[in-house]
């Protein structure tokens, strides 16, 4: 998810509130705001007595010339980095954000936003608003907040469907409520993870969690916003998730709670592009995975030979980042 700041010349709590509402994550403010700001909500302040201190933990530089993109270059190394630029140009922007660091741009309108997170496909990491009113800074941080990371699924055809006894397993309850064809990737390995559905479907032995994935095995790899990944054990309330849709488009929810039970597991064993991956399901008629066309596939009826959405991951992982090493998992 990217980041969105606001810019705020003045005291108004209309525009605070709409901050606050809206889910920006920091408000830049005039010294002297930073208590009445937290009277309001909590949200992280930047100001000479904020929580962040401009010059310290963040740096505010115009971008008008090769000395400045320079000189930008440097401090990302150092903490995050603001830039204004006087006349809107993308090379300058691309060059920055294939270096590295927490980049941020101040923006003024939706275009200038779609710019600045499109940049290199992979956008910086977050913008300054600066409005005229609550209610276009409640547009724009719309716009921010609705950009989301795309993910490639790719067909792969099921080899294999094995009971391998009880162990532990993780149900994820989140904030959000999901539809039919949204869940989670999740698989035995890093590079080959399952699009398991979140518990939408009505059926006749329970009723629908849409809240829920039933994600798999303690030990599974589940994908978080980032590009990242962390085992299901490790998650938490109050972390972030990724919610992805059949159709490739994603969203971040928040873990309310994550469940371990002791229940039956199912190996299931599949093949995308000569690539085998697995995953261990628990074995119930309400855990699903997900078909090409995006419909639900029950484990209890999964048969070898039927095809589900999985994504595969080229690079190997370390503490759930993506390294380029030789790496082998079985």
């Amino acid at each position: 998810m990217k980041e969105a700041w606001v810019k705020l010349n003045k005291w108004s709590t209309e525009m605070v509130t709409a901050a606050l509402e809206c889910g920006a994550d920091a408000v830049v403010v005039p010294p002297g705001q930073h208590e009445q700001i937290k009277a309001l909500g909590r949200i992280t302040t930047v100001s000479e007595d904020g929580d962040l201190k401009p010059g310290e933990d963040v740096y505010f530089e115009k971008l008008c010339c090769p000395a400045d993109e320079a000189r930008i270059e440097r401090l990302l190394q150092r903490a995050a980095v603001v830039i204004d630029q006087e006349q809107w140009e993308v090379i300058p922007l691309e060059n920055l954000v294939a270096v590295g660091g927490r980049l941020l741009v101040a923006v003024r309108s939706i275009e200038e936003i779609d710019v600045a997170l499109g940049v290199l496909e992979k956008g910086v990491t977050g913008v300054l608003i600066s409005a005229a009113s609550p209610a276009q800074l409640r547009e724009l941080l719309s716009r921010v907040k609705s950009v989301s990371e795309r993910q490639l699924l790719k067909p792969a055809v099921i080899e294999k469907i094995t009971r391998v006894g009880i162990g532990d397993r993780v149900c994820v309850d989140t904030c959000t409520t999901m539809s039919d064809g949204e869940g989670m990737l999740v698989g035995n390995f890093s590079g080959f993870l399952f699009l398991v559905q979140a518990e939408t479907q009505v059926n006749p032995y329970v009723a629908p969690r849409p809240f829920r994935v039933n994600a798999g095995a303690v030990h599974s790899y589940v994908k978080v916003p980032g590009g990242r990944t962390r085992y299901l054990c490790e998650l938490q309330s109050g972390d972030p998730i990724l919610i992805v849709h059949a159709q490739g488009t994603t969203q971040t929810a928040t873990v309310g709670r994550a469940k371990v039970e002791r229940r039956p597991l199912l190996l299931v064993e599949a093949d995308c592009e000569g690539i085998t991956g697995s995953v261990l399901l628990q074995n119930a008629e309400t855990i699903r995975l997900t078909g090409v066309n995006g419909e639900a596939r029950s484990v209890a009826q999964l048969a070898v030979g039927d095809t589900v959405l999985v994504a595969l991951e080229p690079t190997a992982r370390h503490f759930g980042r993506q390294v380029d090493e030789t790496i082998r998992e079985s």
